[in-house]
């Protein structure tokens, strides 16, 4: 008799303590899954971002060195723009296997097919080594960097944003989006250290370094990774027996339109980003004659300064809707692109740094700081990894893949005016804001 009124104090007692621990144990796991979502992406954009600068500072010297200078940027930028048609094949084939298999599984796969095939790019040999075919590897290695990221970014966003609390989605789901700041940061970096080498050392063995190297950061990528926990929404929905038999099918049949309204927000967000990181480079150095080092150092401010403002633009987002701080980013891609290029043109490294502060760090933060929750909640958990990826990624392919060849097309053109370029920025940069407004707004308690 004495057993029962033990065993029930023993459960009140109890109780308060496993709510606690209940409680906790959350949080560490929103905590978990945002940072593995964070450090994967920054690996993985790290190694894309390093190809990018690469191409626009030395793989014409290296891979078509029987061009002209301009000429030859043109085919570098080709071999880049090759991963970003890659990438809409990725989102589908990886957004298949996200919502059927899982997220956690998915974007684990495609850390590896991102870190292996940067690292080899590290050891393809030059042109005057083997001709063409040194460029025909290069482009081989680029579609897999390709793939790859057409499928991990889809993953790391949901693994962050369906563990999130209620009313922070937006807040957790800029987290992944950081490391693209910290990525470009790193790799921004690595490309300054070389440039310190002598022409003919950077352009023999110098180059290769931060290829490598990635080698390390591919290590940490998987540690992080392996350690958190499938989505409880993947969870819930497999419990439920609603995983979709053809996740690609359903979201074109049903969802056609949402998946529209992403790709036309998308346009203008990826392509200002690929116009200020990427071209900009060969812009400045190649146009303008200004050194590599200013234009790469400020690169890296406007970095640096985004892995603030970009989590703190999805908590804005969280406050006053992510549609809302998206359209305010797209209105500065409208108002700010003449500005951009002008404020280049100084010379003036102080004046050149605000530009890629404002650029990377407000206007682009805005944007992307808010995509990661707001893109999502366009789709219902059985079609929700294919609906972002196979939006997010066939923007990407022609907004921010074509971003560098037209901007350079446009340049030549305006015969080194890029007012043509500010233009293509502007349009875009509409339809961007048009697009976004036109989605529903996010629902915070999205499971």
């Amino acid at each position: 008799m004495k057993t029962r009124p033990i065993q029930e104090e023993t459960m009140e007692t109890s109780t308060p303590d496993s709510a606690e621990g209940n409680r906790k144990g959350k949080r560490q796991e929103h905590v978990t899954a945002a940072l593995a979502s964070m450090a994967g992406t920054t690996i993985e954009w790290y190694d894309f971002f390093l190809y990018g600068s690469a191409a626009a500072l030395i793989f014409n010297k290296i891979f078509f060195p029987s061009f002209d200078p301009l000429t030859g940027t043109l085919a570098a930028f080709a071999t880049y723009t090759v991963g970003f048609l890659a990438r809409p094949l990725g989102g589908i084939v990886f957004g298949h296997f996200g919502d059927r298999v899982g997220r956690k599984s998915t974007f684990l796969f495609t850390l590896l097919l991102m870190g292996v095939p940067t690292i080899l790019i590290g050891f393809v040999p030059s042109y005057d080594s083997i001709g063409y075919w040194a460029a025909i590897l290069l482009t081989l290695l680029r579609v897999l960097q390709g793939l790859a990221i057409g499928g991990d970014w889809g993953g790391a966003v949901l693994i962050a944003v369906e563990h999130a609390p209620k009313g922070k989605k937006g807040f957790f789901g800029s987290l992944p989006q950081t490391g693209v700041a910290i990525g470009l940061l790193l790799s921004a970096f690595a490309l300054a250290l070389i440039s310190r080498l002598p022409e003919d050392e950077m352009l023999s063995w110098g180059w290769r370094l931060p290829f490598i190297a990635s080698t390390v950061l591919l290590i940490i990528g998987w540690y992080v990774r392996i350690r958190v926990s499938e989505s409880p929404a993947f969870k819930k929905m497999k419990a439920a027996g609603e995983i979709s038999h053809s996740p690609v099918k359903e979201t074109l049949q049903k969802h056609m339109g949402a998946t529209l309204k992403v790709m036309g927000a998308r346009f203008g967000e990826v392509t200002w980003f690929y116009t200020v990181a990427t071209f900009s480079l060969a812009y400045a150095t190649q146009t303008l004659g200004l050194s590599k080092e200013l234009i790469l150092h400020a690169v890296m401010w406007g970095a640096a300064v985004s892995i603030v403002t970009i989590p703190f633009c999805g908590h804005i987002g969280d406050r006053i809707g992510q549609r809302w701080a998206f359209g305010i980013g797209a209105l500065g891609v409208v108002l700010f692109s003449g500005y951009f290029f002008r404020m280049l043109r100084t010379g003036d490294s102080l004046v050149i740094t605000l530009a890629m502060i404002v650029a990377i760090a407000v206007v682009y933060a805005l944007l992307y700081g808010s995509e990661g929750e707001l893109f999502p909640s366009q789709f219902p958990p059985e079609v929700r990894y294919t609906g972002i990826s196979i939006g997010v990624q066939v923007s990407g392919a022609i907004g921010g893949g074509l971003a560098p060849l037209i901007a350079t097309g446009l340049l030549k053109v305006g015969d080194g005016d890029p007012k043509y370029v500010t233009l293509y920025l502007v349009v875009l940069g509409v339809i961007t804001l048009v697009s976004s407004w036109l989605m529903k707004k996010s629902d915070q308690s999205h499971r």
